[in-house]
């Protein structure tokens, strides 16, 4: 059974190339461009792996994945955070960082060592 992922990304032109890379290396992907939405998808398509924006217009990456990984629920749920800040690092010292960190702009094969590393944790 392939591992799903879910990209939320308010930029459609990110998701379309994020989305495109990993249904070519065989994983189920689910996305949308409303963080709002995040745990309605997270409950509905129940994702491996959650691929979040920092910089989103409805709603920050940090405090999405905070809210993630502090709920009950969703714990345990591995999630990257996408930023173009050099300085945003994964394994934060506090409750509700991510567990990895993808630089912009990044390419193909840094997406993808990425996303095996968490989904083999």
């Amino acid at each position: 059974m392939a591992k799903r992922i879910l990209i939320v990304d308010d930029s459609e032109l990110m998701i379309e190339v994020m989305t495109y890379i990993l249904l070519g290396k065989g994983y189920e992907v689910a996305s949308s461009t409303h963080a709002h939405e995040l745990f309605r998808i997270i409950k509905a398509c129940h994702p491996d792996l959650v691929i979040l924006d920092i910089v989103n217009k409805s709603m920050d990456g940090r405090e999405l994945c905070r809210l993630i990984k502090l709920n009950r629920a969703t714990k345990n749920l591995r999630v990257i955070v996408c930023s173009e800040n050099e300085e945003t690092e994964a394994h934060e010292p506090q409750k509700g960082a991510p567990d990895d960190v993808l630089h912009k702009p990044f390419g193909m094969n840094s997406l993808i060592h990425k996303v095996q590393l968490q989904l083999a944790a």
